[in-house]
């Protein structure tokens, strides 16, 4: 199921990714550093939520008290939970 998820206080505006089960496929960033985001979504595709948590949650950009990597973490969680 294609979920779509609005960041909070970070560049990239939102986050949509596909969701089987637990595992997380074609992770779409609209806004950001695009580079990176791309980045980031290929080296999670297929990775199940529980490893994009425990590897991203938590990550920080600069003084922000979060990043686009922790708002994916916290997307994939939250799409998880509602399934």
């Amino acid at each position: 199921m294609r979920y779509s998820y609005n960041t909070k206080g970070v560049c990239a505006m939102e986050i949509q990714f596909d969701l089987n089960g637990n595992v997380v496929r074609n992770i779409k960033f609209y806004g950001g550093c695009d580079g990176n985001l791309k980045a980031i979504s290929k080296l999670c595709d297929g990775m199940t939520v529980d490893e994009i948590e425990r590897k991203l949650r938590g990550n920080t950009c600069g003084r922000k008290p979060t990043s686009c990597a922790d708002q994916l973490a916290r997307a994939v969680r939250e799409a998880y939970q509602k399934q």
